[in-house]
């Protein structure tokens, strides 16, 4: 009787087990449409991320000078088309719970690594923005409020400037794109300023009428363009005045070539004409009685040693 009985409870168990198993088959079976479309999804999805991957290499090389950005940007629209066929796949396959915990799963690391890498991701960004600057590219001169020279780089995290000492700066680009920064490579005309003096009783009439004539024949002007004079203040020892006049120039080196010319220029003009350029006198007044104390002082017999 109890061999029976036992008989009897494993033959329910095998039917059981044999009615679940049937019950997995027919759900396998019916999900196989779904599994190979699914596959499928995967398969386009990463083939159409290498297309569009590609293409947009392509597109950011003739706009984009900085390879590590473009390659950068070219990898992150890969992944982007990749996990968005990831994610259509699990929708397809049903596993709508999986995807929650996924998508809930990859915000909080999302958030833990931004929080991390916060100053590389910042430095990261400035990088892009700076490779899709109009006015920003590889051999322009920049100054900072700090450095000077030639943009050399532009990687993903930092901006290197060559100085025209020949050595190389290397600043974090989110430090870079929070100043501000004067480009002399944008546009190829700028002013110049020379300053000078002349001497007190000098005809400041004919003085500002020559340096412009001389400033007019040395440096050609533009449509637009003009040399400017102007006296600006009554100094100790002379009246100073500036000149400003336009020339071709997108660095600094080309800057300082036309102030050198223009000052050889303006002294050669002075000395032609007698024209004096002072230098700073101090005048002391001293009386009699004062000058013969210090005619005794000078003259006084010293005392033997």
């Amino acid at each position: 009787m109890k061999l029976l009985i036992q008989n009897s409870k494993n033959q329910d168990i095998v039917s059981k087990l044999i009615d679940k198993l049937e019950g997995w088959w027919d759900a396998i079976v019916l999900k196989l449409p779904n599994v190979a479309i699914a596959i499928a999804v995967l398969i386009i999805s990463y083939f159409l991320a290498n297309f569009l991957g590609n293409l947009l290499l392509k597109i950011l090389t003739k706009r984009m000078q900085n390879q590590s950005i473009r390659r950068l940007l070219a990898k992150a629209l890969r992944i982007i088309i990749l996990m968005g066929g990831f994610f259509i796949a699990l929708g397809v396959l049903d596993l709508d719970k999986a995807l929650t915990s996924i998508l809930a799963g990859a915000g909080v690391v999302a958030l833990a690594i931004g929080l991390a890498l916060q100053s590389t991701l910042s430095n990261t960004f400035s990088g892009v923005m700076l490779s899709f600057l109009p006015n920003l590219k590889i051999g322009d001169y920049v100054e900072t409020n700090d450095q000077g020279g030639y943009i050399h780089e532009i990687s993903m995290r930092n901006l290197v400037i060559k100085r025209p000492d020949g050595q190389f700066v290397i600043m974090p680009n989110s430090k870079f794109i929070e100043e501000p920064f004067v480009n002399y490579s944008v546009i190829d005309r700028g002013r110049i300023t020379v300053s000078c003096g002349v001497a007190y009783g000098t005809d400041l009439h004919s003085v500002k009428t020559m340096v412009t004539e001389k400033m007019k024949t040395a440096f050609p002007q533009n449509k637009n363009e003009s040399i400017e004079f102007y006296f600006t203040t009554f100094n100790n020892s002379s009246i100073d005045f500036i000149v400003r006049f336009w020339v071709d120039f997108v660095k600094k080196g080309q800057m300082y070539a036309a102030q050198d010319k223009a000052i050889l220029l303006i002294n050669d003009l002075f000395n032609e004409n007698n024209i004096e350029i002072p230098f700073p006198i101090r005048t002391l007044n001293v009386s009699k009685e004062q000058l013969g104390n210090v005619n005794k002082i000078f003259n006084a017999p010293r005392e033997s040693e």
